[in-house]
């Protein structure tokens, strides 16, 4: 059986990890490289590293964080934010990222999944989707959250997999930062329709929200931020809990 993925994501803006509830009220959460290093020697499967400057600003900047990262970790991690050609996805994997991470882009103009993924190979690219739940349907955001796509998001998930995404990350915006625990319904409606792995993302608080999303959806992964970042959960220990409630995962 594949085992369990645990992946911590490092929001970056202006050269610091920030972390925020629902997208917003943003507040510092430490230097991206330290934790980082924390991060990969405390027993972490991969990294994110999210650009969340307005509309991408500082890429040579943020580069420059992928590539002080990619020298000092030895675990995969995906590099993305603001990401909207060939050419910037290029600067991030030149930079050490092993995969790159598209999200308001691809939604508007979806033939960029393609491009990518006929470039850099589909295990390459992570199509990101921020979902909300709006009325009886959960809806893909964009523009950090602010912009609704229309979009719903089974549908989107579903496209993106068949034009060449290697994995969705599926963030759930009503319970981002919130602590209360993933959305398990989303998180198993996409995973149960696409044939790619699916990072289930926002709201973890307590180590039995890893153990619910991963016995209540055949997601592959779960990431977070903010718990792993202020020490509040140790990654290693929540392997050995996770490890003896019977779910795969690489101690």
């Amino acid at each position: 059986m594949l085992k369990k993925r645990i992946i911590p994501c490092l929001d970056i803006r202006d050269g610091r990890t920030v972390k925020g509830v629902r997208f917003v009220d943003i507040r510092d959460a430490g230097d991206p490289l330290e934790l980082a290093v924390r991060h990969a020697s405390g027993g972490a499967d991969e990294l994110v590293l999210l650009n969340i400057s307005p509309a991408g600003e500082n890429r040579k900047t943020f580069a420059k964080c992928v590539e002080r990262v990619a020298e000092n970790i030895n675990i995969p991690f995906t590099a993305g934010g603001g990401i909207d050609s060939i050419g910037d996805a290029e600067l991030l994997l030149k930079a050490g990222a092993d995969r790159i991470s598209v999200n308001s882009s691809a939604v508007r103009n979806p033939g960029l999944i393609n491009e990518l993924a006929d470039r850099f190979g589909s295990r390459c690219i992570v199509v990101a989707i921020d979902t909300n739940r709006i009325g009886d349907d959960w809806i893909v955001f964009t523009g950090g959250g602010r912009v609704s796509s229309g979009l719903k998001t089974v549908e989107w998930a579903v496209e993106a997999a068949r034009r060449g995404a290697g994995e969705i990350l599926l963030t759930s915006m009503m319970n981002d930062g919130t602590r209360s625990g993933y959305s398990i319904d989303i998180t198993a409606d996409v995973s149960r329709n696409v044939d790619i792995p699916v990072i289930a993302s926002g709201g973890a608080g307590k180590k039995e929200h890893f153990k619910s999303v991963f016995l209540n959806t055949d997601c592959s992964a779960a990431l977070a931020a903010s718990i792993f970042h202020y020490g509040e959960i140790k990654i290693r220990k929540l392997k050995e809990y996770l490890y003896r409630e019977h779910i795969p995962v690489r101690l």
